[in-house]
Parts: C-alpha cells; structure tokens; sequence
C-alpha cells in the first residue's frame, strides 16, 4: 500500500488516498544499505548511502516529490531505538531512520483549491520524521508519540513507541532536550511490565479522553510524558498483518499537546536511589502526533473513520 495523508490546519478537511497496489519492490542500489522501494507505475523512495532520501510519486489523486538534506540519527551512541534488543527474534522492530531531516518538497492535490491546499504547503521547506518496522505483523495494540521543535534555544523532541507484544506492555522512549543533559532512552527492562505489574513503569490509555501517560524510571532518573489531542482531529489508517491490511486499525492526530518532565533524585546516594525526587526540566509539544491502535482503539474495523 502507498498511502499520502494531508492534514491542514483544520483537521476536518483531512484529504487521504490510499493506493492498494500488487507489488513494492525493494532493491539494493548501492554500498552499505543504499535501496529503493519502487511501485511500478507510481513512484518510489530511494534511500542514498549517506542517507540521503529522495521521494517521487505521480498518481491522478496526487503528486509528491521531496529530497532530504540533513539527516539527524536516534543519538551519537546508537543508530536506533532498541540498542541491543535489535538482535533480538522479536515478532516485532521499530527503528527511526531520522527524528528530523529538512526537505525540499513539491505536493500538488487536483480536488484541492488553493484555499484547501495554500501555497505554503504545495512547495517549499519542511522537516521529515524517518521510521519503519519489520515485523510479522503490528501489535495487539500500541501507542505511538512524535514531536519535535526548535523555538530558537535549540531542536528538542520526543518519540516513543509501544503496546502489547509478546504478552507483555514494553515502550521504547527517546527524549532530546535542550540541554544534552537531558538526552534520555528508555527501553526494556525498565520499560516493561508483565500482567499489568511493574517496579519502573507506571502507563494509562484512554481512548474516550484522547489521553496517554507514561512515566518510566531508573533508581536516580525519571520520564514523565503526558499526551491528549481534540477528539476529532483524529483520521483513520490500516495496518499490515499476515493475511493482509486491517481497514482503520489505528487513529492518529497531528493536534496533540505533549508535556514531558525530567525528574532526577539529589543529594547523597541518589544513584542508588536515595534521596528526594527534583524536576530539572519540563517541556510541552504542541501539534504533536498521537496515534492509537489495535485494542487501545475501540472503533477500529468500523465505518468511523474522523474521531
């Protein structure tokens, strides 16, 4: 499937195609993982040895062309996500190729005038989030978190991911503060719980509030993240399983509002533990993306498909 979403300022003229073709083709077209994914007929992504990534697709229902020239990677220390878990037989993989690449693109919507589709969004600049999963199928049910700012005292953003997998709640984090100081991963163990039961990980899902929290900890470290969006901002996608795509498994919204807080403990032995917990940074995303899927989506396989 290729599928192109257009979400404008007022969510409730999402414009969406989503084209079900008969085959993608992934080809090698260079030294180290330089590919392409080619639809015949439509279009294709290509993907350079210096990661470098250019986008080319031309259907009647739109056009879209965009190449990236910045690539900013998971962290310094490791190139995705799940560190080490990555090695793993996991029926399930999630990595993020860039949390913020600037592009250049061109989109052009035939049904969409220019009061529909401004200029701003028809060409310019813009900032691409890269991810992809390699999996068996996706979850029981997960939540996805992306955001991303530079307000002038430097880029800052969060991405997390996670549900149920395996019988189990596990959540991968990343938190980029201002202040590299505040560059914090979680992942299991941590940030794991088994029959609802965890000493480091506290997380509620509410679909009727539009809601998300997670809070996560080490001994001397604490993440807080806080989600909600405005129900109806929310549109419908499908999701990939082994006997094919489930119509509107999951809802995401791009009018999100997430608040992350750094707590750390002070004073003596506090990287064993002791002493009092002390927030040292708070941040809030606005026009964030939140996205539940599968169980934590009550309306999934429905004909509702703007929540």
């Amino acid at each position: 499937m290729v599928s192109l979403t257009y979400v404008p300022r007022d969510a409730s003229n999402i414009f969406q195609s989503e084209l079900w073709v008969d085959n993608i083709e992934r080809l090698r077209t260079g030294p180290g993982n330089a590919f392409e994914l080619r639809v015949p007929g439509i279009g294709h992504v290509r993907c350079d040895p210096d990661s470098t990534t250019s986008y080319e697709f031309s259907h009647p229902s739109f056009s879209f062309s965009a190449k990236t020239r910045t690539h900013t990677p998971w962290s310094p220390s490791k190139s995705t996500p799940e560190g080490i878990l990555v090695h793993l037989p996991l029926p399930l993989h999630w990595h993020v190729q860039s949390l913020a690449s600037e592009c250049d693109f061109e989109l052009h919507i035939p049904s969409l005038g220019l009061t529909e589709l401004p200029n701003s969004d028809r060409s310019g600049q813009a900032t691409v989030h890269q991810e992809k999963n390699w999996a068996n199928s996706f979850p029981k049910a997960h939540i996805w978190i992306q955001a991303r700012a530079d307000d002038g005292d430097g880029p800052h953003g969060i991405c997390l991911a996670g549900g149920q997998v395996l019988g189990m709640t596990a959540y991968l984090l990343g938190y980029r503060g201002i202040n590299p100081l505040h560059n914090i991963d979680f992942t299991p163990p941590y940030a794991l719980s088994v029959f609802g039961l965890s000493p480091f990980m506290t997380v509620n899902n509410d679909w009727e509030k539009r809601r998300f929290d997670l809070s996560v900890q080490v001994l001397w470290q604490k993440v807080v993240v806080k989600a909600t969006a405005p129900a109806g901002t929310f549109f419908a996608l499908a999701a990939p399983f082994g006997e094919g795509f489930r119509d509107n498994f999951l809802a995401e919204s791009f009018a999100a509002t997430v608040d992350v807080e750094v707590w750390r403990k002070s004073g003596w032995g506090s990287w064993f533990g002791f002493g009092e917990w002390q927030l040292v940074c708070k941040d809030r995303f606005e026009d964030a993306s939140l996205e539940f899927g599968g169980e934590y989506y009550p309306l999934r396989g429905s004909e509702k498909k703007r929540n």
